[in-house]
């Protein structure tokens, strides 16, 4: 039989270590934002963040109005990459904080979850970079006529792009979110199961949020991974809880032949 969790530790206890573990995941975004920056100061980070649209700019670059939209361009896609960087040691922060509850098999899982999270997030943004924005601008730029000139700011332009693959990254996190809902028996298979339909009418209007856009085609490739990852989820779901009620099970039985 897995060990059990350890005694329960006092409410303020719990406060103060996640006091802890927060500044330490915030030291991590603020050292990922440093790194960031450095990076972007060494090497071309913006030329690579304007790939989407470049083929639609025709020769021309984007502009910007104020004095001081370089510098904020730079710290914005610094803190995002920042971000990015310190998702290891935030999501370790968060196993370390929750671990301490749980049995000796859940925390073999951990790991793999956890480099899941990461995996998932950058697939998301890998998604909204190179599929969902070039699509999108294809499609809001052809509506121009010939009396309109367009002229895309540069603030405009990485603020969508930032926002987006963030956006993107998040919402490719609804395994882990499932996941952890079903470990601490929040939700059921069952209870997934009887809602798909309702999950389905929920991925489209996410999509129909999420992407600037909305034309048919966005929709679809943004809806179809965003169903598909909840049938992943309904499947993890039935593994942790199946584990879930054999271990309670378990626990049950040892509480009955225990002797008075």
């Amino acid at each position: 039989m897995s060990a059990q969790p350890s005694a329960e530790m006092p409410f303020l206890d719990h406060l103060e270590e996640l006091r802890w573990r927060l500044l330490w995941s915030l030291l991590a975004v603020a050292i990922g934002v440093i790194l960031a920056f450095a990076i972007m100061m060494r090497f071309d980070v913006i030329g690579i963040l304007e790939r989407p649209i470049a083929p639609l700019m025709h020769g021309r670059k984007l502009v910007y109005t104020h004095p001081g939209d370089p510098f904020r361009i730079v710290m914005s896609s610094s803190f995002s990459l920042g971000l990015v960087l310190a998702l290891p040691v935030i999501f370790y922060q968060l196993w370390a904080f929750v671990s301490p509850a749980l049995y000796r098999h859940e925390k073999r899982m951990v790991i793999p979850v956890l480099g899941g999270g990461v995996l998932l997030f950058l697939s998301g943004a890998a998604l909204a970079f190179f599929l969902v924005l070039p699509l999108t601008f294809r499609f809001l730029l052809g509506f121009h006529t010939e009396s309109l000139e367009p002229m895309i700011t540069a603030s405009a332009y990485f603020g969508m792009v930032l926002s987006l693959c963030l956006t993107f990254g998040a919402v490719f996190e609804l395994p882990i979110v499932i996941l952890a809902l079903t470990a601490l028996g929040v939700v059921t298979p069952a209870f997934l199961n009887k809602y798909r339909r309702h999950a389905i009418v929920l991925c489209i209007v996410a999509a129909a949020f999420i992407t600037p856009d909305a034309s048919p085609t966005s929709l679809a490739i943004v809806t179809l991974p965003l169903y598909l990852l909840y049938e992943v989820s309904v499947a993890l779901a039935v593994v942790v809880h199946r584990r879930r009620v054999r271990r309670d099970m378990a626990v049950a039985a040892e509480r009955v032949e225990a002797p008075a």
